[in-house]
């Protein structure tokens, strides 16, 4: 059996285990994930945080979308920094990926890729208060308060895969 929508699909399989016994099994792939990692006057940005049903309170957590069919990463991540910061596109400088292929996130109930952009925001741009919710040093330590801060795994994940490229 198998379900299929825009974001997510629920497969339903049968396999048979290592002692011959057969075992019903149930799936989830997710479409890939992007989370954009923003610099702004040396600063590592947060939007300001939002509830998450899952967990059962707001979090801190950096840009973050579903990667919708035949987009690229780094074409979303303005859209992304734009509805999330309200940073127009013009206001980005550069971004960069930090990987190349998605990131596995794999377990044995789903599946799902990740993509880490970096991107810089022009420091001449005034960026809405009321849509930043946190703001930390590019630095070690400032990396260091954020990890404190997440929650959020795939946001963790991009942090520290930055902070390790620039180590």
């Amino acid at each position: 059996m198998r379900l299929d929508s825009e974001w997510v699909t629920l497969i339903a399989e049968r396999w048979l285990c290592d002692k011959g016994q057969e075992l019903d099994y149930w799936r989830v792939e997710k479409v890939d994930s992007v989370i954009v990692l923003p610099l702004y006057r040396q600063q590592l940005l947060c939007v300001r945080p939002s509830f998450r049903p899952g967990i059962q309170r707001a979090t801190f957590d950096f840009p973050g979308g579903r990667l919708p069919a035949g987009q690229q990463p780094l074409e979303l991540a303005p859209l992304l920094l734009e509805r999330e910061l309200g940073v127009p596109p013009t206001a980005i400088q550069r971004t960069e990926l930090l990987n190349q292929v998605p990131w596995v996130i794999n377990s044995a109930f789903s599946n799902q890729g990740l993509w880490g952009p970096v991107a810089e925001i022009d420091p001449n741009t005034v960026l809405p208060e009321d849509q930043v919710g946190l703001m930390a040093p590019a630095t070690h330590a400032g990396v260091q308060q954020l990890l404190q801060a997440l929650d959020c795994l795939q946001c963790r994940a991009v942090l520290m895969e930055w902070a390790r490229h620039r180590a």
